[in-house]
């Protein structure tokens, strides 16, 4: 099989300017945790990542120690934490160019100068729409964001001055981007595309942190797991116990920048939804842990919990641009929830939005009840408590090209210990193989999204030893 490539360049720059819709999400209530932080992982169980990539460490671990792993890693950890909030700044800028619910202005989905009239236009309904956003929970939430950044548009004083803020921060994202895609290119020049994957595994190691959702990553992990199962590697009924690391809540869609649906999280119930289609877990049977650092994340899974005990429905809005997806991924769109709800009548686009095609389902309560959110830095900390038991099946998508090299092995080094014996951990990420992690690569799936043999990307599987 040939490994794809994880994007055209072109379908890499519009991914990159508006894939940092859920970055918000992690850093709404970054200084209102309410839970206990989970103890760092030991330095007995990060020594094997110590050994392997001694010249992968970071100066402050070059004198490797219990000390001095314990102090890097906690502060590690609050600068990942601290990341958010930059990141929340881009989401501000995603919804400027793309959103509808606050303004009527065409949307921007090719940036040429950020002084456009149009996006100044977008930028002045913005600015309107945060000084009254009525039930509008977005800006509502991007309001609060720009309070913690010592702006704000409802005091006459501060107005211009809010307006200017998020003027440079749009400059700042374009130019990022630009950065962004040049280091794309560079990687795709080479010629071994396993050297390219690694060069693009921690493109965004610098930069806010983006745990954007997609039902397009969903699809991908259902197209994973069937391969394996058609491989005789995941046998009927063996999984009950599953992790989704970073699963994801939708400010706006990653794909085109929708903003007309309320917020909603799709991986846990996904991956729910596709074991019971393909045989691989029974209905009642699935035990799901949701690690996330986002409380917003974190606290959006447990009202929907206390919702479904109240016996109601999780309704998902499913929209589909008028791109040309492949086939399969328009049956994965068309089939999504029949094993965990029922198709409901969907909420209309605005008409800037006439050619999306779009539908809905309501996810049966104890669908929503299976999912238990627990927070967790996968790369630092470490999971303890009574719900220990190993997992069956991790997934995580989209998460760790925001961690370099040594990070990355932390992180497959803390999923080893959460696997049981034989469980599989699935990723569309590049990982380094690190032997002294008990994690084999032991093969992947190349998923394809589009029409175009290039738009898609590589679901890697590591089995623990």
């Amino acid at each position: 099989m040939k490994l794809l490539r994880s994007k055209s360049p072109l379908l890499l720059v519009l991914a990159l300017m508006i894939g940092v819709a859920g970055i918000w999400r992690l850093a709404y209530f970054r200084a209102k945790q309410t839970n206990a932080r989970r103890p760092i992982l030991s330095f007995a169980t990060a020594g094997p990542v110590h050994e392997a990539l001694a010249n992968e460490r970071p100066p402050q671990l070059k004198e490797s120690n219990e000390s001095n792993w314990k102090a890097w890693a906690q502060q590690e950890d609050n600068v990942v934490r601290a990341r958010l909030e930059q990141g929340a700044l881009d989401s501000m800028i995603n919804l400027l160019l793309f959103g509808t619910s606050f303004t009527t202005q065409p949307r921007v989905l090719t940036m040429n100068e950020p002084d456009d009239p149009i996006v100044q236009s977008r930028l002045d309904d913005l600015l309107r729409g945060l000084r009254n956003p009525a039930n509008n929970e977005r800006l509502i939430l991007l309001r609060d964001v720009l309070r913690r950044q010592g702006m704000d548009p409802d005091r006459s004083g501060k107005y211009e001055r809010t307006k200017t803020f998020i003027r440079e921060n749009l400059r700042r994202v374009v130019q990022e981007q630009i950065s962004f895609q040049q280091q794309a290119n560079d990687a795709s020049r080479d010629n071994n595309q396993e050297t390219e994957l690694s060069k693009r595994s921690h493109l965004f190691r610098d930069r806010g942190i983006s745990v954007d959702t997609t039902i397009l990553s969903s699809f991908s992990i259902e197209g994973a797991l069937r391969d394996m199962k058609d491989r005789a590697m995941l046998a009927k009924t063996s999984i009950t116990r599953v992790a989704v690391i970073g699963p994801g809540l939708d400010f706006t869609d990653k794909g085109f920048g929708y903003d007309f649906y309320p917020l909603q999280t799709l991986q846990p119930f996904a991956v729910y939804d596709s074991l019971i289609r393909l045989g691989l877990a029974e209905p009642g049977k699935i035990e799901i842990i949701a690690f996330d650092i986002s409380q917003q994340v974190l606290e959006h899974l447990r009202r929907a919990r206390d919702r479904a005990e109240k016996g109601e429905n999780y309704v998902v809005q499913l929209p589909r641009e008028s791109w040309p997806w492949a086939a399969e991924a328009v049956h994965y769109w068309r089939s999504f929830g029949s094993e965990i709800g029922k198709p409901v009548a969907p909420i209309q686009p605005p008409p800037a939005l006439s050619g999306l095609e779009t539908r809905a389902v309501a996810i049966r309560p104890e669908v929503i009840l299976s999912c238990k959110p627990v927070d967790l830095n996968v790369v630092f900390e470490q999971f303890t408590g009574s719900a220990t038991k190993p997992f069956d099946l991790i997934i995580a998508t989209n998460l760790f090209l925001y961690y370099d090299t040594f990070e990355q092995a932390l992180a497959l080094r803390n999923i080893s210990i959460l696997l049981k014996p034989g469980g599989f951990f699935l990723t569309n990420d590049w990982l380094p193989h690190v032997s002294q992690t008990a994690m084999r690569s032991t093969g992947y799936t190349p998923v394809r999204y589009g029409e175009s043999a290039d738009w898609g990307e590589n679901v890697f599987w590591w089995q623990r030893q």
